[in-house]
């Protein structure tokens, strides 16, 4: 059977909304905005190009696609969209799109996808896993930041510890980049998440200033997990004494933080370090 040409897929819109006060238009403004109509609905709202590619590529399912032919064409759209496994899609005027649009820049395409359940168990690691955690993430922004930095280092996967912001977050879309959909991401409380690891043999190593060596000190070429924790309160007292050994950044400045996700990438390269001389 010859494969075949994607690239010539026609996309029909079903229908065309010009009106802001469509209904419709309303439960998608909601959608964007309010976290639990989220959780409600297992979906959320996606905002860009490159995004929607990544969405596809990361295994999401879409269910509507949204676009305005003043920014973008419909060949343009099925190039991003290559099956014809879309449920619904709709023909936006300027007007509504832009009242959906979340970002300054226009794109003109946007789709609405199904959340995906990011539970531990279903979580699949290779042998010698490396992992980031993040304890209690409240800012989107640093979220997306730590996102980006573990997409950039390739890691395994990373688990988000009593989360206290949506994933599905507009803001964490757009500050990952859509690397929260290239990254394999497992969400749980901090006492399943040291059990999970636990259960995998994964050594913990937690950015903390309590009991710590300098974390260039540390062997981390066997199965390991970085936690950090949040810039102003740091970790809690569980990850200090279930880790296997509190690591710091020696700093020679006059505070004694930085930025998470600085933190984060700094360790988790030197880990990527150490890993390499094993290829």
């Amino acid at each position: 059977m010859p494969n075949k040409d994607y690239s010539k897929i026609e996309i029909s819109p079903m229908k065309y909304i010009s009106s802001v006060q469509n209904e419709i238009i309303k439960n998608l403004v909601q959608l964007q905005e309010k976290s639990k109509i989220r959780k409600k609905t297992g979906t959320f709202l996606i905002e860009g190009r490159r995004e929607l590619s990544l969405a596809a590529l990361g295994g999401f399912a879409i269910e509507t696609i949204l676009f305005c032919s003043d920014y973008i064409s419909e060949t343009e759209v099925s190039a991003i969209f290559p099956t014809e496994s879309i449920l619904n899609t709709i023909e936006i005027s300027k007007e509504v799109y832009q009242k959906l649009a979340y970002r300054d820049t226009t794109e003109g395409v946007l789709a609405v996808a199904k959340t995906k359940t990011n539970r531990l168990e279903d979580l699949k690691l290779k042998d010698n896993p490396l992992v980031l955690i993040a304890e209690s993430p409240e800012k989107p922004g640093n979220i997306g930041a730590l996102l980006r930095t573990a997409d950039a280092a390739n890691i395994d996967a990373v688990i988000i510890a009593n989360p206290k912001s949506d994933l599905y977050n507009p803001n964490v879309i757009r500050s990952s980049v859509g690397c929260v959909f290239t990254n394999s991401i497992a969400i749980g409380t901090s006492e399943e998440v040291i059990e999970f690891l636990k259960e995998k043999n994964i050594s913990i190593y937690s950015a903390i200033l309590q009991e710590a060596q300098p974390y260039y000190t540390q062997d981390f070429k066997q199965g390991t997990a970085i936690v950090v924790g949040t810039e102003a309160t740091g970790l809690s007292e569980i990850w200090r004494t279930e880790s296997t050994q509190n690591i710091i950044i020696p700093m020679e400045g006059a505070i004694d933080s930085m930025n998470v996700s600085v933190a984060a990438a700094i360790i988790l390269f030197e880990a990527k370090r150490q890993r390499d001389y094993l290829l």
